[in-house]
């Protein structure tokens, strides 16, 4: 879904059949200016999609920016009528994503100096994930895979589908897509590196066996943790030498943030 047709839907449900309240009270030929500003310390994000909402915009800053409270996102001119039609889309979109860049870079500045990435999801709200994505990159994370079309990610239950760890990387010797396999026991772990595998997702240890798995891993494969893992025990999970940590907690999970509008008579 493109972010056009993300932002459309957004306003169609929204406004449906018409703004009444702006209708009923505001003169149609009333022009206004408004400006989006922040409450809080944030980590912006989703001003893309306002210059699909407004045509007459002043955008002040890009995604990925640190703004201080009373700090101005973008200011924009027109219609009195319009720009209140489209406050609340406006807002519910940076609010929400603002929140997960804001989260995302917590958890960034978390790991710092340990020379772990760390990874968002597919964790996301169906139907955002563009827009989630990059709002996690805005944050100062890295982008794992978008769907299940671009990479292949063998789990446990694919595992269990596949007859075991070998038959599973059997079949995906000649594609082309970056392969990674998730390995839940020590023998598993074992198999999977005599197989050949070159990048291992380890979900659900504790940080001591992160450390521990990661020293029998011994630099054979990339490695991946995953499960539970939160802005409190990152860092602990970054030093066991992990080369990734992915954390859905990052787009299912960040609050939004306090942004609001500021409308004056232009």
């Amino acid at each position: 879904m493109t972010l056009e047709e993300i932002v459309q839907r957004a306003l169609d449900e929204d406004i449906g059949t018409g703004d009444a309240t702006s209708e009923l009270c505001v003169p149609a030929d009333r022009q206004a200016a408004g400006r989006f500003l922040t409450r809080q310390p944030i980590v912006v994000a989703g001003v893309e999609v306002l210059p699909l909402l407004y045509e007459d915009l002043d955008l002040k800053l890009r995604s990925g920016a640190l703004l201080e409270p009373g700090g101005e996102i973008a200011a924009v001119r027109g219609s009195a009528r319009a720009l209140l039609s489209r406050e609340r889309v406006a807002l519910n979109f940076l609010q929400h994503l603002s929140g997960i860049a804001t989260l995302a870079r917590k958890y960034v500045d978390a790991v710092e100096g340990t020379g772990c990435r760390i990874l968002d999801t597919r964790k996301t709200t169906p139907g955002l994930r563009k827009l989630e994505k990059m709002a996690a990159l805005a944050g100062g994370v890295a982008n794992h895979r978008m769907g299940l079309f671009d990479a292949v990610l063998i789990k446990n239950n694919h595992i269990t589908a596949a007859g075991g760890v070998r038959a599973a990387l059997a079949t995906v010797q000649d594609t082309l897509l970056p392969v990674e396999i998730e390995v839940r026991t020590l023998a598993e772990l074992d198999e999977a590196l005599a197989s050949g595998a070159k990048r291992l997702l380890l979900d659900n240890l504790n940080p001591r066996e992160a450390r521990e798995w990661i020293r029998i891993i011994d630099k054979r494969a990339t490695v991946e943790l995953s499960g539970g893992i939160t802005l409190q025990t990152v860092r602990a999970y970054a030093e066991s030498g992990a080369d990734f940590i992915s954390a859905g907690a990052i787009t299912h999970s960040a609050r939004a943030v306090d942004i609001h509008f500021r409308l004056e008579l232009a």
